[in-house]
């Protein structure tokens, strides 16, 4: 394919890469690539059904957990297409438009993965800072707004990165670096200027990954504090044994995102091949693995799939 020259916009396209330099192996990479959907797709979804379906469990802190798998299942989704095309049916091409659709919704899913972090990290504060008011603080329609408020500022922010892509001319090589679109990659294609969209881009990721972070790390300052003061070594141990699959969520979603920013952005002589396993990492593990480390940790949830599994 030749690259997008004086092409008309509609016409363009862009070409997606899976795993250079991978091309003796492309035959086996498909097989865990489906199992990982699968499992993540499934997991999550079985999460959604046990929480809706046992009003025991209609709680804040699983109300949180079904709000996290709904946007890993919206994050799954928005990669699978174009993933599984590449490595199962070697169709490579991908229109500006739907381009610019799936960048969206990989960002608006991540921004609002972020958010839903932030919020079982305050979820957790509360119930170890004040766990007498813990109930009457997160009520059933205070987290509906707080879910609401996570979406609507995830649109806002994430909006504008399509429509600040489509006033550019695509004239230089039309080959992305990954098997998805997103706004780092699609934005280096253009033979316009993007300082516009370096700086709005930049800044979205610290006032929303970056600002999440460091709320997240100073409620985890705050949650130490508070178990420090108990006398009991049992029920500090106690409390911070139901912080630690929120812990292992935060670091599987932050530790390979930041990595990939910061690649991008300043890792020109990095290698390519880990540019581009850092965002499988970033984009396919946190729903993997969320959904098992939840039902390992969390023994109602565990107890309840079990029986919906026997029966």
């Amino acid at each position: 394919m030749s690259t997008v020259n004086d092409t008309k916009f509609s016409s363009a396209v862009f070409l997606l890469t899976g795993i250079p330099g991978q091309e003796d192996v492309h035959l086996w990479i498909p097989i865990p690539f489906c199992l990982m959907y699968v499992i993540s797709i499934v997991g999550n979804s079985v999460i959604l059904f046990i929480i809706k379906t046992d009003p025991s469990l209609h709680e804040p802190m699983y109300i949180f957990l079904s709000m996290l798998a709904i946007t890993d299942l919206g994050l799954s989704i928005s990669t699978m297409p174009t993933t599984l095309g590449i490595f199962l049916f070697k169709f490579r091409e991908i229109s500006l438009d739907a381009c610019f659709a799936q960048l969206f919704f990989i960002h608006l899913f991540e921004c609002t993965e972020s958010s839903v972090l932030l919020l079982m990290a305050f979820d957790r504060f509360i119930a170890i800072r004040d766990p007498l008011r813990y109930a009457s603080i997160l009520t059933l329609p205070r987290i509906g707004k707080m879910g609401l408020v996570c979406v609507l500022r995830g649109v806002a922010v994430m909006l504008p990165l399509p429509i600040l892509l489509q006033r550019f001319r695509y004239c230089r090589s039309n080959v992305l670096s990954h098997c998805y679109c997103i706004n780092q990659d699609v934005m280096k294609m253009a033979c316009s200027d993007i300082r516009v969209n370096n700086i709005y881009g930049l800044s979205v990721a610290l006032l929303t990954e970056g600002l999440d972070s460091l709320l997240i790390f100073l409620s985890y300052v705050m949650i130490l504090k508070t178990v420090l003061s108990i006398t009991s070594q049992a029920e500090c141990l106690r409390a911070l044994n139901t912080c630690v699959s929120h812990l292992c969520a935060v670091l599987l979603f932050y530790t390979p995102m930041i990595g990939l920013s910061l690649l991008h952005r300043f890792g020109d002589g990095s290698s390519p091949l880990l540019q581009i396993l850092l965002g499988y990492i970033s984009l396919l593990v946190p729903p993997l693995m969320n959904p098992l480390v939840y039902s390992v940790k969390s023994k109602h949830l565990r107890v309840r799939i079990i029986r919906v599994f026997i029966k």
